[in-house]
């Protein structure tokens, strides 16, 4: 999966240059940032729309889709795939790769909060 968003993210790059009459991607990268987040976000719930009606297979239509508009703006802002994965391998060593982060942690990697954290869950779940 790595491998085809690097080829996706690179196949990006390479249209920063081309005719926006020709190539859609270089047309969303000369829409500005707003417009690429619109678009992501408009992705996004017809991910939640298709996933809240069973449409298995429009889920995943959709979700190409989605992945493909978060490369776009990763492009504009400047962030590379590797960036992402750095952030998902520092995640995965503070919880797990199947936990997402509290926001609280995000910038606080301290083993000690993510103890007490824990601590608090089993208690409430009791």
């Amino acid at each position: 999966m790595t491998d085809s968003i690097f080829r996706l993210y690179q196949a990006t790059l390479d249209c920063r240059h081309d005719d926006p009459s020709t190539s859609r991607t270089a047309r969303l990268l000369r829409s500005g940032r707003g417009k690429m987040a619109k678009k992501l976000a408009e992705e996004a719930v017809e991910v939640v729309i298709d996933a809240m009606h069973g449409g298995r297979e429009a889920v995943i239509r959709e979700s190409a889709d989605l992945i493909y508009n978060l490369v776009v703006l990763w492009v504009a802002t400047g962030i590379r795939p590797d960036d992402v994965w750095k952030e998902m391998d520092r995640r995965e060593r503070l919880l797990g790769i199947a936990e997402k982060v509290p926001k609280k942690l995000l910038d606080d990697t301290s083993r000690r909060k993510i103890v007490v954290l824990e601590g608090r869950r089993a208690r409430k779940r009791r």
